[in-house]
Parts: C-alpha cells; structure tokens; sequence
C-alpha cells in the first residue's frame, strides 16, 4: 500500500505538469476558472490511475 507522502508527491507532480498546459490555455484566452478545474480534474486522475496501476 502506498504511504501518504507518496500520494502527495503523486498529485504536487500531476499538478505542476498539468499547471504548464493550463498557464499556456489561460494565455491564450481561457477562463482561469475553468482552467484551475481542468488542471484539478486531471491531478486527481493522474494520482486514481497512478494508484491502479
């Protein structure tokens, strides 16, 4: 079973690589809000995969 820093390092990671995409979606012209969710949704199931897998 995984610890709990292990799934926290999972899901800083998944955020910072999800971050870059979304900073350059809200560049051009995307609502930060929707952009925060995407960048939210996507975290979470990066980590629920990773757990799986």
């Amino acid at each position: 079973m995984e610890s709990r820093p292990a799934i926290t390092t999972q899901l800083a990671v998944a955020c910072l690589g999800a971050g870059v995409i979304t900073t350059f979606a809200v560049a051009q012209g995307q609502n930060p809000f929707t952009a925060l969710g995407i960048t939210l949704f996507s975290a979470l199931a990066a980590v629920v995969v990773g757990q799986v897998l």
